[in-house]
């Protein structure tokens, strides 16, 4: 936050801290599209986002400063479906520029990707995040008003297709035509609310103090109503990925793409589960590779030999589409060397 006074009075006018009182804000880190910041006042603690109109990378990437309310919005909408599975909305300023949220502590609320990173690796956490997403897709599959509300092409686009898909077709002209014909189908898909960066980075497990400590979903700015394909490959993304970040739990990560998957699929009942899958399937080798060649490469993923272990499963398997999630899960496999 730029000016912190500036906010001070925001928030004394929005009814979340006592006038003349001075609440500790502090900035969090791990985004690149966003100010978050954490602010305790009076015993209170919650989370303030904004979004910002350049990201935080290196490319020139830049995007509506509007998805603040798209984000609101998503949070709001699966709150009511799910109440359990995102945090809540405690202020809701999106229209300025901004919205306030519970703050989810991480000693009761651990982030997915910290724990993939530390070995702890539970197929079964994996699969609950798979049947929620479902869950989510499923609550939201075929509603007009809601496609309404998210009509948020000029969004998404710029900060997915765009920055993934087709800026590493210009990298890589010998897929081009299949990338460019991946944002195709996307774009002209329309059937769920799509989160559009379901990633471990923006999923909590907890609370850890109930019995079933199950996902929260963060960082919705993406929003989209469109092709919840989308968000079933962008997750299982991550589950190939992080095999390069820490090759000692390659098979456990595959595991775990193998439990998502498959709770996903038996949860979806808006359309045969076959013709999604089939979509994911063909979207998930473009986003392998984008996240080495796009304009959001992931940061632990820094060697040239590893880059290039991705663009050797994931180029081919654009040429030849496959069919099943597992095929691309069997090329990665046999290229890590693990089953």
């Amino acid at each position: 936050m730029s000016d912190t006074q500036d906010w001070v009075d925001t928030f004394t006018k929005a009814g979340l801290t006592a006038a003349g009182e001075m609440p500790s804000i502090e900035p969090l880190t791990g985004g690149v599209s966003s100010d978050i910041v954490l602010v305790q006042s009076g015993g209170r603690r919650f989370c303030v986002k904004r979004a910002l109109a350049k990201l935080k990378v290196a490319a020139d990437w830049r995007a509506p400063v509007e998805r603040n309310r798209s984000e609101a919005d998503w949070f709001a909408v699966v709150g009511a479906v799910l109440p359990q599975a995102v945090p809540k909305i405690i202020a809701d300023h999106a229209d300025e520029g901004w919205f306030a949220m519970e703050y989810l502590p991480p000693e009761e609320y651990p982030l997915w990707k910290a724990q993939f990173r530390d070995g702890e690796i539970d197929t079964g956490f994996a699969a609950q995040v798979g049947a929620t997403l479902a869950q989510i897709h499923a609550a939201t599959a075929g509603r007009a008003g809601m496609a309404q509300r998210f009509a948020t092409d000029h969004i998404f686009f710029p900060i997915r297709l765009e920055a993934y898909l087709l800026a590493t077709a210009e990298k890589h002209p010998e897929c081009a035509p299949e990338l460019r014909a991946l944002v195709e189908v996307t774009v002209s898909t329309k059937l769920a609310l799509v989160h559009g960066d379901v990633s471990p980075k923006n999923i909590l497990r907890g609370p850890l103090s109930s019995k079933s400590a199950g996902p929260v979903f963060l960082d919705a700015e993406c929003a989209w109503y469109g092709d919840p394909a989308f968000d079933l490959s962008f997750c299982l993304n991550h589950m190939l990925l992080k095999c390069l970040w820490r090759p000692q739990h390659a098979a456990a990560y595959l595991r775990c793409f193998d439990a998502l998957a498959a709770a996903y699929l038996a949860g979806v009942d808006w359309e045969p589960a076959q013709r999604i899958e089939e979509r994911a399937a063909r979207l998930l080798p473009g986003l392998f590779l984008a996240r080495v060649d796009g304009k959001s490469p992931v940061e632990y993923v820094t060697e040239e030999a590893q880059k290039q272990q991705v663009r050797k499963v994931a180029v081919p398997l654009l040429q030849t589409p496959p069919q099943q999630l597992a095929d691309v899960r069997a090329a990665w496999a046999r290229e890590m060397g693990v089953s």
